[in-house]
């Protein structure tokens, strides 16, 4: 068996320099796309509960006037409620339809006052009551 020379003995192996620093790169990088990824899936996810939470708001109110049982005049009407512990700020138009006995209900809900677009909007009709 040959006799080894002290610098095949004191010869180490491992990562150079350039090879870490090559996979921190690496790493870098892809922590920074999942990173970029959870965020805009947190803030998906937020949106999402905001317009589903808004859409609610919207159909509790068509359920109010289908169930008040009074025929609504035409008017604009605009309001406020509290739903999951947050404000909502509604639009109501009522507007006559060709059908003397069918109101339009037009419903905006936003989380801002004064909002452009709103979060939910919805269209329903209302027949007139029976006496």
């Amino acid at each position: 068996m040959p006799a080894q020379t002290d610098r095949q003995r004191s010869k180490q192996h491992g990562f150079t320099l350039l090879e870490i620093l090559v996979a921190l790169a690496i790493v870098a990088v892809a922590l920074g796309a999942v990173i970029s990824e959870v965020s805009r899936h947190l803030i998906n996810t937020a949106q999402l509960r905001d317009r589903t939470i808004a859409h609610w708001v919207a159909m509790n109110l068509i359920a109010e006037q289908q169930i008040n049982n009074k025929w609504p005049s035409v008017s604009n009407v605009k309001g406020s409620t509290t739903m999951a512990k947050q404000e909502w700020f509604w639009t109501l138009v009522i507007t006559d339809t060709a059908d003397d006995s069918i109101r339009r209900l037009d419903i905006s809900v936003d989380s801002s006052k004064d909002s452009k677009t709103p979060q939910s909007s919805m269209i329903a009709y209302l027949g007139k009551p029976t006496p």
